[in-house]
């Protein structure tokens, strides 16, 4: 995980593989200050992936916090000093065995500003071609298929809840 930038008086209360939690000290609008719980994420990368045939892959993931499996966006975390279309590019080849002949950038998301700086930069990936990738070891990954009007739908009705994919379907197709 990068250095996150000297911060006055922060104390670490744990660091980890992915994260750093700290107890900082944030100065309000009204002067006084507080003692905030914050995580320090490096931040990642996501790719909603569009066919020319009108459907989208999405991934199947485990996810203990989570409490099961979600479908989400190919997605992973930024590796020091990458860039995060590049980030994108290598999750789309490892999560989804595919590469984009065009990344457009969609925006980037906060995933919890209220308690961590982590942030998910969204791409649209087109012009969609198979690749042979391997997947990081730790994950067991399912790949679905589906069409675009059944991607909404699963939102609708809660099977898709992911907030990255949900974000990246509404900049990148529009709402439905």
């Amino acid at each position: 995980m990068p250095d996150t930038p000297a911060r006055p008086h922060r104390r670490v209360v744990y660091e980890g593989r992915l994260v750093r939690l700290g107890i900082e000290p944030a100065l309000q609008p009204d002067g006084r200050t507080v003692h905030l719980e914050i995580v320090r994420h490096p931040g990642a990368a996501a790719v909603l992936p569009l066919h020319a045939d009108g459907t989208l892959t999405l991934v199947e993931v485990q996810r203990h916090a989570a409490g099961g499996a979600l479908l989400e966006l190919p997605a992973g975390l930024l590796e020091p000093g990458e860039a995060p279309a590049a980030a994108a590019a290598r999750e789309l080849a490892e999560e989804a065995q595919l590469q984009a002949g065009l990344l457009i950038p969609l925006g980037r998301v906060w995933t919890a500003p209220g308690y961590t700086d982590e942030q998910v930069h969204l791409f649209l990936g087109l012009d969609l071609s198979p690749v042979t990738a391997d997947p990081d070891p730790d994950e067991q990954i399912v790949t679905v298929r589906l069409a675009v009007d059944e991607a909404w739908r699963r939102v609708r009705d809660g099977r898709i809840c992911d907030a990255k994919t949900i974000c990246a379907l509404h900049l990148g197709l529009g709402s439905r």
